[in-house]
């Protein structure tokens, strides 16, 4: 489970601002793809509450639903009172995805589970005191007794078929492979979600990414047909590199919040190796930082480019946030050390762990009281490719072991030399390192 910070520790919008303000705070962050027209006004009205819904599709949350947490979290700081919305209903279903294919249908002691996990992941971002408390919800409460005629009667004749068949997923999927009734009823059961908010806590604006407009304003209409009320959406814009090409994915896969699948260290790497192009976005979106603050860092990102100013405020920034400071540290000091500007064995195993499976690495054994020489070790690793260019690059002054400079192509290598008598950290030159795992 991810190991979080709590929302009080986060940097305030400020004491002198009004609850309206937050859309001006939205603006400059980039962070308004649409919204209704009678949302200024509702705001200048003072606070409103406001949600946003995740479904349990998978065991951990991700970074692209990380930048609909912090909007929520911003919501509050300004005054207003969310409400995380845990999707143990519509998780059971799944919304129509872009792709051409129907979603796994997870069972449902499954999705219970991910119900869970995903609720403590939601919890520290929010703060559940003072005079608009932070709501935790799950929309299984409110389905999971309803029959289908009170559904179908009470629900669905409010909905057009027409304006349903009009949603970009759907009508992709029409043109395609097809789509299911179970899905094409998503939009149904999300809409219900806004309703029931409305009448148990006088919600009256859902929040969600741009992908969800559709979804959003079925649920306002729901509303207005029923309650004979006036509430409103509001999106922000998909997380995209400049290049246009979506964020968040890796060779290895989804950046998850939860460090048993993304480790501290390569959530911390992610966002350090950001495109310079990407970067002004990155911290508006997924930090506290004020503009003055960003601007400050651009600016001499621009003057010294090398340095990565802005990148290594992001990295750590958003690390922090997902999983604590000490993790951010630790990541920190472990990028520094693995290319010889820190301690390696201050690092701990855990992250060393993780650091190094991102690295090349090899496994090996002592045989007979000794293990391969230097220049064996640097090809089981992959940093050559012969131990004749080993031996040539150990010769050179290229090559050290933990941070020390390997000067004799004769080095032993023992089983003290290995931290927390696992790990061996080689490197040629000032970038390319691996790793050699001691066999049990």
């Amino acid at each position: 489970m991810c190991a979080l910070n709590v929302l009080g520790t986060l940097p305030k919008i400020g004491k002198d601002r009004h609850v309206n303000d937050i859309l001006s705070e939205l603006t400059w962050r980039n962070l308004i793809a649409q919204y209704t027209p009678e949302l200024p006004d509702e705001l200048a009205k003072g606070p409103l509450t406001a949600y946003c819904g995740f479904d349990p599709t998978a065991p951990s949350l991700h970074m692209g639903n990380l930048a609909q947490i912090l909007t929520m979290a911003r919501f509050q700081q300004a005054g207003h009172t969310p409400i995380a919305l845990v999707g143990g209903a519509t998780g059971l279903i799944g919304d129509p995805s872009g792709k051409n294919a129907e979603r796994t249908l997870n069972t449902a002691e499954t999705v219970e589970s991910w119900v869970g996990r995903i609720r403590g992941q939601l919890e520290p971002f929010f703060d559940f005191s003072g005079k608009n408390a932070a709501i935790m919800s799950n929309n299984y409460e409110w389905t999971q007794a309803m029959d289908v005629l009170t559904y179908l009667r009470d629900i669905g004749k409010h909905f057009s078929v027409n304006r349903m068949l009009d949603k970009e997923s759907v009508s992709a999927r029409l043109n395609g492979a097809g789509i299911s009734y179970t899905e094409f009823s998503y939009q149904i059961l999300q809409s219900l979600d806004f309703l029931e908010l409305y009448r148990r806590h006088n919600c009256t604006l859902q929040t969600g990414g741009s992908d969800q407009w559709g979804n959003i304003t079925a649920g306002t209409d729901l509303v207005r047909r029923v309650e004979s009320a006036s509430v409103n959406g509001l999106t922000t814009p998909l997380v995209t590199k400049s290049d246009g090409t979506k964020f968040g994915k890796t060779e290895s896969g989804t950046i998850w919040l939860d460090p048993e699948l993304t480790s501290p260290y390569a959530f911390y790497q992610f966002w350090i190796n950001a495109d310079d192009r990407d970067t002004d976005q990155l911290l508006r979106t997924f930090t506290f930082k004020t503009q003055e603050e960003i601007d400050a860092l651009l600016i001499e990102t621009n003057e010294r480019p090398f340095a990565r100013m802005a990148q290594r405020a992001l990295a750590h920034d958003v690390t922090a946030l997902v999983h604590g400071e000490r993790q951010a540290e630790q990541a920190k000091a472990a990028a520094a050390a693995l290319f010889g500007q820190g301690e390696l064995r201050e690092l701990d195993l855990q992250t060393l762990d993780s650091a190094l499976s991102e690295a090349p690495n090899a496994q090996v054994a002592v045989v007979d009281g000794a293990l391969p020489s230097v220049a064996e070790l640097l090809v089981a690793c992959e940093l050559v490719a012969s131990n004749s260019a080993g031996r040539r690059a150990i010769n050179e002054g290229g090559v050290s072991i933990n941070n020390v400079k390997i000067t004799s192509e004769d080095h032993v290598v023992s089983r003290e030399d290995f931290l927390h008598d696992q790990w061996l950290i080689l490197r040629r030159g000032k970038r390319t390192f691996g790793g050699i795992k001691l066999a049990k």
